[in-house]
């Protein structure tokens, strides 16, 4: 069975106000923790003038751990910002996903209930702008092959759902594309019995590519 999970396509950023309290939230795609500790540094910095800025992240390892969570109130009462923001998430069962909430305080106290709705609604708002992907774990794989086959590999590539990423011309034609795992399995199986030649090959990298 193919492994998948559903993320965002692209980031967002979305506002709401409440009592007078701003709460813009930006929701970004991530892949490792490094990153998504990375990017909540660089919202900081820019919010440094914030009150708060709380954060809840999941991660799909594709492994047996299976997922893993991390939230931060960021000053805020415990659990009335993090913990809900990762409910969210979990609820629309999302995973590569950072939200990062900032909260520029607007003089009136919202209690800890307001709090957790205030910090709900703006996850919310980030995620009716979103749209949504499924990803599966696979590989960038460079192709090299013959100018008279190039024809017959992308129709090969197309039927099969094959995203070419980069084309380059040179002696011979080199092309950059991803494949998910399954895919790369059955190519290089059935390389010698396609009806075009493959000069070489190379897996670049792993990286989670869009189903």
């Amino acid at each position: 069975m193919e492994f998948k999970f559903k993320t965002i396509r692209e980031n967002v950023t979305a506002q709401i106000v409440e009592k007078k309290s701003k709460f813009i939230a930006n929701m970004f795609y991530v892949e490792t923790i490094e990153e998504a500790d990375r990017i909540v540094k660089e919202i900081k910095k820019k919010y440094h003038d914030a009150r708060h800025n709380c954060f809840a992240y999941i991660l799909e390892t594709g492994e047996q751990e299976g997922l893993l969570v991390k939230y931060n109130d960021d000053g805020e009462p415990s659990g009335t910002a993090g913990a809900p923001m990762l409910n969210i998430l979990a609820n629309e069962g999302l995973s590569n996903v950072l939200v990062i909430v900032t909260r520029y305080f607007g003089g009136i106290l919202l209690g800890t209930g307001g709090l957790v709705r205030a910090y709900s609604e703006a996850v919310k708002e980030a995620l009716n702008i979103a749209s949504y992907v499924e990803k599966t774990k696979g590989n960038v794989v460079e192709i090299e092959i013959e100018y008279n086959d190039l024809d017959k590999v992308k129709y090969y590539l197309k039927q099969n759902n094959i995203k070419i990423v980069e084309n380059t011309y040179k002696e011979n034609v080199i092309l950059k594309v991803e494949m998910r795992k399954e895919q790369l399995k059955e190519f290089t199986n059935n390389s010698k019995n396609m009806n075009f030649k493959i000069i070489n090959y190379n897996i670049l990298e792993e990286k989670n590519i869009e189903i």
